[in-house]
């Protein structure tokens, strides 16, 4: 692997870099910097190509960091019989967590407690789709000390794991599937292990006039363009592919989470799983994250019409989730315990009638007959090996010849194994975030930024994020500007009190370089 200075994103880089398009034309230019796009440069990269990144405006602005903030192994894809996606999903699912991002994904249980209104023949269902997820994972080669198996629990464990349940008195069923630290702090990386393989990384970048031959960048910054010419361009955009390439035909669906803290749910420790009333394999989750934060999701919606750059969850979206996981809850929550909300788009392809919840989420590949490529649909799990595809289709089209894909074995910045993983000189919570690079986010910060940023407020519990992650995002994240630190470099925006409260402190990381 390279040195971290060569994974190095900040303001220099990027002038550097847009100073040096257009002398000569690139092997790759990939339009989007979300999980998919970033997974592109990558592989690309890594495969020796030369290629640029061009995103409109900053690193997982869009769907990417909008997900539940699961890496799941697919066994919600075996109820409608799609056995080969869910396949895929156990199979990614295992890479992240054993060898491409060990640091960033973990195991997560998942709890089904048996409720009142659970019959014998669902639980009997739940009890053999959890069987049918240990398959999964073995069939993946998935080791069980990675993903345990899964287990009937009693209800003392049931509480245990969910404090504040109600109802619990058969106990549940258990199972384990992948959770990351942060969706977002996932594409930074990829972003960063691209950049080191000499992938100019180029946000606040519009791509406008793209065909498959190359397009006009504009930075957004300044207002100058830059001509780039490639070999390859493939359009990463996701739910705004269509306005990039002509004919792809989309139909997004809005999926709502709801954020609360930790202190409503007292102590959530592992994924409580709640059954829709009346509907069919439908769950509303209440996922435990980081800084004491439970989100509860996740809806699927129709989103017709424009495309937002942040969605916004509806009334109806809020009362569902709301109801929904109360109903398995000894207080039910109300509005008033709500910290945020967040909405991300799927970029589903629009298949025709129908809910948007039956519509695939298999990726597909689409070559134009002027050779763009555009890859939409799939799901954060797969996103390596939905840029894979996307690569190899372009190459194929292009009659391009390089080195076979590499990724499935290729660490991402950080990542080590557990054993070293636990050896790391550095609090837990920052070797949650960053790795291996927990030590050198401390070091570069100097001292006095290793305390919290701010202290309680009335609303809210302690935000945990540092000033020397505020300034480590700055110098090596590629963070541009206050709404980069708090809404994608750390997930401090989520609640709107904190957004307030950490403010200063995101100015204050800029003013110091």
């Amino acid at each position: 692997m390279s040195t971290p200075d060569t994974a190095s994103l900040n303001a220099d880089r990027r002038a550097r870099e847009l100073a040096e398009l257009g002398t000569e034309p690139v092997d790759v230019l990939v339009i989007g910097g979300g999980v998919t796009g970033t997974g592109i440069v990558l592989d690309a990269a890594s495969r020796g190509l030369s290629v640029v990144l061009a995103e409109k405006h900053d690193l997982a602005f869009g769907t990417s960091r909008w997900s539940s903030k699961l890496v799941h192994g697919g066994l919600r894809y075996l109820a409608s019989g799609g056995i080969g996606i869910a396949h895929e999903s156990a199979v990614e699912r295992g890479i992240l967590l054993e060898r491409t991002a060990p640091h960033l994904v973990h195991a997560m249980p998942q709890l089904v407690p048996l409720l009142p209104g659970m019959t014998t023949g669902d639980a009997a269902m739940v009890r053999a789709g959890f069987l049918a997820g240990d398959a999964l994972r073995v069939a993946a080669g998935t080791s069980r000390h990675t993903l345990p198996r899964s287990r009937r629990v009693t209800s003392a464990e049931v509480r245990r794991l969910a404090p504040t349940i109600t109802g619990s008195e058969r106990g549940g069923y258990v199972f384990w599937d992948g959770q990351l630290t942060d969706d977002a702090r996932l594409v930074v990386a990829i972003a960063r292990t691209a950049a080191a393989h000499g992938a100019r990384i180029l946000t606040r970048c519009a791509a406008e006039q793209v065909t498959g031959a190359g397009a006009v960048l504009r930075d957004t910054l300044t207002g100058d363009t830059h001509s780039v010419d490639a070999r390859l361009v493939i359009n990463a955009a996701g739910v705004w592919a269509g306005q990039v390439a002509e004919g792809i035909s989309l139909r997004p669906s809005r999926g709502t989470h709801l954020v609360f803290s930790q202190r409503s749910f007292g102590g959530l420790s592992a994924g409580l799983t709640v059954p829709v009333p009346g509907a069919r394999n439908r769950f509303v989750f209440a996922l435990p994250a980081p800084g004491d934060r439970v989100y509860v999701g996740i809806t699927d919606e129709d989103a017709p019409g424009d495309i937002p750059d942040v969605p916004t969850a509806s009334d109806a979206e809020i009362d569902f989730l709301l109801t929904t996981i109360s109903s398995a809850l000894a207080t039910p929550l109300t509005r008033g315990d709500l910290l945020g909300t967040y909405s991300g788009l799927r970029p589903l392809l629009d298949t025709g009638d129908g809910r948007t919840a039956d519509v695939s989420r298999e990726h597909a590949v689409i070559t134009a007959p002027d050779g763009l490529v555009t890859v939409v649909g799939g799901k954060l799990t797969t996103y390596r090996r939905m840029a894979q595809d996307a690569l190899d289709a372009g190459l194929a089209a292009r009659g391009m010849t390089t080195g076979e894909c590499v990724t499935r074995r290729l660490p991402l910045v950080g990542a080590a194994s557990r054993q070293a993983l636990a050896a790391v000189a550095a609090p837990q919570r920052l070797v949650r975030r960053y790795g291996t690079e927990a030590p050198r986010v401390l070091a570069e910060a100097g001292a006095g930024l290793t305390a919290p940023i701010t202290d309680s407020t009335d609303r809210t519990d302690d935000i945990d994020v540092t000033g020397a992650e505020l300034r480590f995002a700055v110098r090596h994240e590629g963070a541009l500007d206050v709404d980069d630190l708090l809404d994608r470099r750390t997930r401090i925006g989520l609640a709107a009190t904190d957004r307030d409260a950490a403010m200063p402190a995101a100015k204050e990381a800029f003013a110091a370089e």
